[in-house]
């Protein structure tokens, strides 16, 4: 139990530390009544309302301690970075296995084997690709003829090594958006050394160049959307007043060519307490293409505006009459693609509708509803696109995928299921609502991707990348089991290991999970982990806990906000399923996520420390009373809660990992990895959980990756080094016993 202190009054202060040592409550809560201060409130609601105000002091820890690990160039904060990473790397690096790793880890990565994944436009097809040569990557092209072929002819379009020695910057490439049909003017989008906040430059591919006196922007989230050659839609920072609380754009506005950014005009505005606005174009066919607004007023809900025009000029927005949990994704034959996550207009949430888009365009009304899939309560929609022909749908049971073909006849929708490989993951890829031709990739814990072309029109399959066997498949087995969490619900979760692993308890298990934000863990084919980690003996295990979206958005609901602790009796429910199966031991077992993963492993290591004794917590939150204050925090109050909500606080403060480190626990030695330039997830988190458990004695790794953004790593050698310490970290702990 957190060791809560107020300091109201001497009385006051005692009778709290008897309620947090669990003695004399009833004295205590008694104590409390009889206390009022000038304003005449009592001590107990003195207590209430100052519960965002407690401090740990017992245990010597407060709110406010480590703020300057905020500052994130900050000298004395990079000192202690410096410090960690230097104990860290000199230890990890100097096994002997890390190196080979390294070396396995890039061979990998920089393999010309690897599956170029394409985008397909104008009959060609675009990739971006990184290699040993190519280290910040090319932008190349090619026909869809030579790309299906055995030796594909490539074209280089822009070389990102080329352009940053140019201008001595680490440029990191975050995609481009081309204007059709001809696709030859486009706007790149360019990272400094991998955050979220780019640069936007006009491209020519004709002339591979940048276009001299075309659109360009200052850094900034957000972007810009293609109207016309000569006109783009900016939601981009315009200075102060201009971005919501959570760093985003909420301010749309149409800039001409040859204008000077502000003079741009403005045509939708959110509000600054969003989480994001702005407003993009919809080509919906030849003949019709419209401008949407979007108001995110958090992460998980919208409201959407149609902003017509007349006489060329925007009018006053149109609200789409949905819910605000409801998401418009396509558009196919005429009806706009609606996916629910949460009941409206009869059907029911994780259910995929549409309407008549005309008939919304004639008086911004929704009249007639028509449900294109409604998945029971062992599925869910894993993803879809519209080609020129069919919308294309992955759908999952108990988080194993296929692929379906839906068509609309102009009064209802048809389906059909498609010859596509079972017992993993099948991916809706790249598709082109202006085209028939479109990718489709397969693969599971232990067959390599492979990725597909199909025509629409045609139904004709054919196998266009796979990539090569990068271990021994062929002596592991993958298996799902369901473990039961403590509100008796059923968690499933992959088990990949060798076929003869004996169940004694001995073996090296890593266990992954992530949590959130209806982000699904489906079986897929990892070279690295295979090579590193299952080819060693190790054994490796996916939990799809609640809070990610396996289950369609239900499966998401049951863990936001107050009821999060859920997802993490989810996770030990796993962990401990392993421990009753013999696959492992707790001295054996170790865990790793990122992010909101990264989360998740600070509670687990906090409140479970007895059951792991390794611990990855890549890129994490991990102060949860003041994530909302750094950088995008604050846009995932709808995940997380609001610290400064009575009742909401309360409960992230009784999980936040940065608050309940103590001083008397016995803790596994946690290996933290994050990123200075990350944007995203500030590094203060890593950085404060760090340095309070230096402050309490408590081992600890830290690697703080210069560059590289939320990924921690802005190429292909960071990631392998990254990779490396990483598995190089779990054999010391879960084999050698380190």
């Amino acid at each position: 139990m957190p060791k809560f202190y107020f300091t109201k009054s001497l009385l006051m202060t005692s009778a709290l530390v008897l309620t947090a040592c669990g003695q004399g409550a009833e004295v205590a809560d008694n104590a409390m009544n009889k206390v009022k201060d000038k304003t005449g409130q009592t001590a107990q609601s003195m207590k209430e309302n100052t519960l965002k105000m407690i401090e740990y002091k017992i245990a010597g820890q407060t709110d406010n301690d480590h703020l300057y690990l905020e500052e994130v160039l900050g000298d004395n904060a990079l000192n202690e970075v410096k410090a960690w990473n230097k104990r860290s790397l000199d230890r990890l690096m100097a096994d002997p296995r890390f190196r080979a790793m390294e070396a396995e880890a890039l061979e990998i990565l920089q393999s010309k084997d690897k599956i170029p994944y394409v985008s397909y436009r104008g009959g060609e097809v675009h990739n971006f690709w990184q290699d040993a040569t190519h280290v910040q990557g090319i932008w190349r092209k090619s026909t869809l003829e030579s790309y299906l072929s055995g030796d594909t002819k490539w074209e280089t379009v822009l070389d990102f090594d080329k352009l940053a020695k140019k201008d001595n910057t680490k440029w990191v490439y975050k995609g481009n958006g081309c204007l059709a049909p001809d696709y030859t003017k486009c706007l790149i989008n360019l990272s400094e050394g991998g955050k979220d906040a780019i640069i936007v430059r006009e491209f020519d591919v004709a002339t591979k160049s940048f276009v001299k006196g075309g659109f360009e922007t200052p850094e900034s989230k957000g972007g810009l959307d293609w109207i016309d050659e000569d006109t783009v839609i900016a939601g981009i920072d315009f200075g102060e007043g201009s971005m919501t609380e959570s760093g985003y754009p909420f301010i749309a506005k149409i800039w001409k060519r040859g204008t000077p950014l502000d003079s741009a005009v403005e045509i939708f505005r959110g509000k600054k307490e969003d989480v994001a606005a702005g407003a993009y174009l919809w080509e919906m066919d030849e003949d019709r293409k419209e401008v949407f607004g979007y108001s995110s007023s958090t992460f998980y809900d919208r409201e959407y505006f149609w902003i017509p025009q007349k006489d060329g000029k925007f009018q006053e927005p149109v609200k789409v009459p949905v819910s605000e949990k409801t998401r418009l994704s396509e558009y196919f034959k005429g009806q706009i693609i609606a996916q629910l996550n949460d009941d409206w207009g009869g059907y029911e949430t994780g259910d995929l509708i549409s309407f008549g888009a005309d008939d919304f365009f004639s008086d911004g009304t929704i009249d007639k509803v028509h449900l294109v899939h409604s998945p029971d309560e062992k599925s869910s929609i894993g993803g879809f696109g519209a080609t020129k022909s069919k919308l294309l749908m992955s759908l999952k049971r108990d988080v194993v995928g296929s692929a379906h073909a839906f068509d609309w006849d102009g009064k209802n929708w048809t389906s059909e299921k498609l010859d596509f490989p079972e017992g993993g993951t099948v991916s809706i890829g790249n598709t082109n609502d202006k085209e028939d031709v479109a990718f489709i990739s397969s693969e599971s814990f232990l067959t390599p991707d492979t990725l597909w072309t199909y025509n629409t029109e045609t139904g004709v399959k054919a196998k266009a990348k796979s990539l090569p066997d990068w271990f021994d498949a062929s002596s592991m087995v993958s298996e799902q089991f369901f473990a039961t969490s403590t509100d008796g619900t059923k968690v499933p979760y992959f088990v990949v290991r060798q076929k003869d692993t004996q169940m004694d308890g001995t073996n090296s298990t890593l266990l992954y999970g992530y949590g959130g934000f209806r982000i699904s863990l489906n079986p897929g084919y990892s070279a690295t982990r295979g090579k590193l980690w299952v080819e060693r003996g190790g054994v490796y295990v996916l939990a799809n806990i609640r809070g990610g979206g396996e289950y369609g958005p239900k499966w998401h609901a049951a863990g936001l906000k107050t009821e999060r602790q859920k997802i993490y009796d989810d996770f030990i429910s796993v962990a401990e399923d392993l421990v009753a199966k013999d696959i492992t031991v707790p001295k054996h077992l170790g865990i790793e996520g990122g992010s909101n993963g990264g989360l998740l492993m600070g509670v687990m290591f906090t409140q479970r420390p007895d059951l792991f004794n390794a611990v990855i917590c890549a890129v994490p939150l991990l102060d949860m009373m003041r994530y909302h204050t750094l950088l995008a925090g604050a846009s995932w109050m709808g995940e997380y809660g609001n610290p400064d909500d009575p009742v909401e606080g309360k409960f992230l403060r009784s999980i936040s990992p940065y608050h309940n480190i103590d001083p008397e626990a016995d803790y596994p030695e946690v290996f933290f990895i994050t990123s200075t330039k990350d944007d995203r997830v500030h590094p203060a988190h890593a950085r404060k959980a760090a340095k309070r458990m230096e402050d309490q004695g408590h081992d600890f790794l830290y690697y703080e990756n210069i560059d590289g953004g939320h990924s921690a790593a802005a190429n292909l050698k960071e990631t392998a080094k990254r990779l490396a310490l990483q598995h190089t970290y779990l054999w010391q702990k879960l084999k050698d016993g380190q």
